[in-house]
């Protein structure tokens, strides 16, 4: 067995976020990896974290953390304007990176660390899970294998809990001002389209319509206001090669159930991929909570479940589930020389696709 891959976690918090909840659950149950340092923006927090999640080292320099010899691989999962300065950091010292989605807050950035990545000669991943959901992964060998016929059409239609009060905690402020790249057109926008794109192939002639439908929230904490300028609906229609339709929308502030739908119709069967139900809204959403699938066909019209194989990560907690496959195809990766996650490139593609998102005009 090689020497575990030593990991560095850049906002590792010890008190909530995602690196808590999903990285370092998926990096404890691996065998392929080792938490080598944590880093927060203070010492105090650093050193907590350190002593939480059983790290050697703890910093608050991305520098330092980067170019400690322990350190193979670097996380990111801080804020997104945060993103180029971190990921930088961590190309400069020859590191492989681990970038949460989105990768930047504009196409452009993107770009540029793709760009710099390659100079690197390092891999660099960015998180769109998503694809390592079993029902996925299957439901994309299904499609391959010419299971469908002709693929005629995908409606995906996903929602979110986010928003549906007009008090909403300090720690999701930052997410309502389009400038910080982290609503749901970026966030969620990025993990459909890229879903799609996994599944189905590269979209083409991609049209977009955002609007903002809950414009007045306050910070919970402090009674705040809040200018919104970010968009909470999402719609988009495209192609895809072989002429098959796609339509698109997203939305936030569901007062109902929150969920993912996603139903790929072909001329000889329908595939669903559909959320289960969870206690965490959160998990509703197709890159963090699990999707089960279902198939119908003319002899059979009825949706039926389809079996998927057993899977260690499903005794993970669900924010962790998809974070662990991927790592496991990055160990893969970095053991083989192969390139299956996906990487900086194809952050910079969707980035360009969002970017089509005309920017919603606010309510007088």
């Amino acid at each position: 067995m090689p020497e575990p891959i030593g990991v560095g976690i850049l906002g590792a918090n010890p008190d909530r976020g995602w690196a808590a909840r999903a990285h370092i659950p998926a990096i404890s149950a691996s065998e392929h990896f080792t938490l080598a340092a944590v880093a927060t923006t203070r010492k105090d927090s650093a050193e907590a974290a350190r002593v939480r999640f059983g790290a050697r080292h703890a910093f608050t320099d991305a520098r330092r953390l980067a170019a400690h010899p322990d350190v193979d691989l670097v996380v990111v999962t801080v804020k997104v304007p945060a993103h180029v300065e971190l990921v930088t950091a961590a190309l400069d010292a020859g590191k492989h990176v681990y970038c949460e989605w989105p990768l930047a807050t504009t196409a452009d950035e993107a770009a540029a660390l793709a760009a710099a990545a390659r100079r690197a000669g390092v891999h660099a991943t960015v998180g769109l899970q998503a694809r390592f959901s079993p029902a996925v992964l299957r439901a994309r060998a299904t499609i391959a294998e010419g299971r469908l016929g002709t693929v005629q059409s995908a409606t995906v239609y996903s929602s979110r809990a986010k928003g549906n009060t007009r008090d909403v905690p300090d720690w999701t402020a930052y997410t309502y001002d389009h400038r910080n790249g982290a609503g749901l057109v970026e966030v969620l926008g990025g993990h459909a389209l890229d879903l799609v794109r996994y599944l189905l192939g590269p979209l083409r002639d991609l049209t977009v319509r955002t609007a903002i439908r809950t414009e007045g929230h306050n910070v919970a904490e402090t009674g705040a206001p809040i200018t919104v300028t970010a968009p909470d609906q999402f719609l988009a229609h495209a192609e895809v090669d072989g002429g098959a339709v796609v339509s698109v929308h997203l939305r936030d502030g569901a007062t109902a159930t929150p969920g993912t739908r996603v139903e790929i119709a072909g001329t000889a069967s329908n595939l669903l991929l559909t959320s289960a139900p969870e206690h965490d809204p959160w998990a509703a959403q197709m890159q963090i909570g699990r999707l089960d699938l279902y198939e119908s066909r003319a002899e059979r019209p009825e949706w039926t479940p389809v079996p998927l194989d057993p899977d260690p990560a499903e005794a993970l907690p669900i924010e962790a589930a998809n974070v662990a496959r991927m790592y496991e195809r990055l160990a893969a990766d970095l053991r083989e020389g192969t390139h299956t996650t996906p990487d900086f490139h194809a952050a910079r593609e969707l980035h360009a696709l969002l970017e089509r998102a005309p920017r919603p005009r606010l309510r007088a």
